[in-house]
Parts: C-alpha cells; structure tokens; sequence
C-alpha cells in the first residue's frame, strides 16, 4: 500500500531530498552551534484571552512594528512564517510549475532549491565567482529565463556581502524580467550592508528578514518579506488565511518596540566582539587552511581534515555543521557563535584536535 501511495504523489516530490535542518539532522551534545541560533532568549508576556479566535491576517503591530523598525512603510511589509515561507510564497506566485524557472548561487542557502523543487520549478544554478561573490554578469545574460533571482547576503554559508552598485547595475537589466530577492535574514550583523534603501527606486527588488536569528527568536517561526505594495498583493493571495499564530503576533510584537530592538542590537554587539576574538584565535592555530569572511552569527572554516575536526567535537558534545558535501566546501565547518563559555570550550576543544 505505500508503494502505491508514493506514486501517487507527484514525481519531483517523490524524486525530493528535503532540507537537511539542524534539528532533522541532529546530533548529541551540550554544545549546539549547528543552527546559526542566539545564545540567549528573552522574556515576553503572553495574553492567552483570545487563543479561542483566529489571529489577524496580518497583525497591524507586527507590521507596523517591522516596518518602523526596517524603515519602509506597513503596505510593504508581508509577514511569514520565518523567511523561508516566503520564499515559498515568492516561487509559487512568480513561476509556473514546469515551465518557469529561478536562479540561485550556489553555494548558498538550501531552500531556495528545495522550494523551487517542491513546486515543479527549474533551477538554474550560477555558481559564485572566485571570492565567492555573485557573477553579476552571468546572471544578467540569464535574465530572460528565469524569473525569480535569490541572492543571500551575508551569504550562507561564505558570508559575502553584495556590491550594491552591481546590484543596481542587476536590477536595471531585471527590470520587467524578473524578481532579485535579496535574503538579509542575518543583516543585523551587519546592518550597514543592508540593499533596503533600493526598494525606493525598484519595483522588482524583494528583501527577506527574519526575527530568528538576531532577535533570537528561531522558534517563533516569523519573518518578514519587504517589497513594493504590488508584489505584497500578490504574495497575500497565495499565503495561508491565518499565517500569524496569537502567541506569535504577540511576542513579535514585544520584539519590535523600541526596548526589544534595543536588547537586539545589545546581542549583536556582544556577539560581533566575539566572532572577532574567536577569529582571531582561529588564525593562530595549524590545520586550517582558510577562515572565510565572517558577518553573521557564524564562522566558515576550511580545515585540512574536516572530517577529523567534526567527528572528534562531536565527540566531545560540541555539534557543528559540516558542509563538506558542499560543491567548493570541501573541509568546511560552520560554527555558530554561541556563548561565551561555549565558545571557550569550542577553542579548546580545535586546539586540542589540531595540535
């Protein structure tokens, strides 16, 4: 009978390997620096009166709250259940399964492949040039074949940035083509990077958030698609009735005041301090061949023997996240920036496995 029940199913379903998170890989240890999550978690109140209702569409204070605090106006702000719903939204309203296509950088985040897989849509796949940064020519020659252009910056995993002249020079050549999708789900470390401002002058620019990672938030599940008021309209015919759960809107909603933006941005000071010290310690050790530019919460290192590194921290309870399968990340390891205790106990444990 399940044989049966799995041809039932479409092909590239049946055919899908899904996205290999943090938690559906797992792992065992004390020391969980594998999923790019804070260290800390706030506190919030939460108002059980209404749980008996459906939540609001659209929670005016949540979209209120980001679009105050991302600096465009509520109209074009769309909120999702964490980014990677709305890069779902993006490829099922932009592209027709079986015939459209979208184009990614690879390496980069998983998603926007498994998502384009999920709904019938090709993949175009431009790899990142030499430093790891967008080949913002190739993509142009491709723009009249794809639709929807994802863009991860700070990149996951490498970090890079994005050149905000070439992507101007990008959205220029895309306009009336198609769709750049800038993912900044980790900006806030590195707020000064972020391409927000262009959505002035762009229609077809789309910039993804998420309160997951600096607003330390992961299991809320909320985050944000940025875009002029048209796009929004669109995306709000695909999503879900009741995409904003009750206790969501209303710890979000806490988040975004000016107090909860203020203990955020205290979080990424502290943890940038760190992601320097520990860099810095990083480049003092052997058997390490390349530490790649760190903006994020994280840290990519090529090591000689990768797989030595990760299995013998693992060993010692420390779980990383291994991207050794990773087309060009032979021997890399992503550490997230944890706490400080964790992060001491992290350095010990290399220079233990690399002396």
């Amino acid at each position: 009978m399940s044989n049966t029940l799995t041809t039932l199913a479409r092909k590239s379903v049946q055919e899908l390997t899904p996205y290999q998170s943090a938690r559906r890989i797992g792992g065992t240890g004390d020391i969980w620096l594998n999923a790019n999550e804070a260290p800390d978690s706030g506190h919030y109140s939460l108002d059980c009166s209404r749980l008996n209702r459906y939540p609001e569409f659209q929670p005016a204070s949540v979209i209120n709250g980001y679009a105050n605090y991302a600096g465009v106006k509520p109209e074009q702000v769309l909120t999702t259940r964490g980014a990677d719903e709305a890069i779902e939204l993006l490829i099922r309203t932009f592209c027709e399964p079986g015939e459209d296509s979208i184009l990614i950088n690879p390496p980069t985040y998983g998603m926007y492949a498994i998502s384009a897989e999920t709904c019938g849509v090709n993949i175009v796949r431009q790899d990142l040039d030499a430093n790891f940064d967008p080949d913002y020519d190739a993509i142009k020659a491709q723009l009249d074949t794809v639709n929807i252009v994802f863009l991860c910056a700070p990149n996951n995993p490498t970090g890079n940035l994005l050149n905000t002249d070439k992507l101007t020079d990008l959205l220029i050549a895309a306009t009336d083509k198609a769709l750049i999708v800038c993912d900044e789900a980790y900006i806030e470390f590195c707020p000064e990077a972020s391409q927000v401002l262009l959505l002035q002058d762009f229609d077809n620019l789309v910039i993804l958030r998420t309160l997951s990672k600096a607003f330390a938030l992961a299991s809320l599940r909320c985050g944000f698609a940025l875009a002029n008021e048209t796009v929004i309209g669109l995306l709000s015919k695909v999503i879900a009735p009741y995409p904003v759960p009750e206790p969501v809107a209303q710890i979000a909603s806490q988040a975004l005041t000016e107090s909860g933006i203020a203990v955020m941005q205290a979080r990424v000071k502290q943890l940038n301090g760190m992601r320097s010290a520990f860099i810095d310690e990083l480049n003092q050790l052997q058997g390490i061949n390349k530490v790649f530019p760190a903006t994020g919460n994280y840290v990519l290192v090529q090591f000689n023997d990768g797989q030595k590194v990760f299995s013998l921290l693992g060993e010692q309870g420390i779980v990383l996240r291994d991207f050794n399968s990773k087309v060009r990340l032979e021997n890399c390891i992503r550490i997230t920036l944890g706490s400080a205790a964790e992060m001491n106990t992290t350095l010990v444990a290399l220079k233990s496995v690399l002396s």
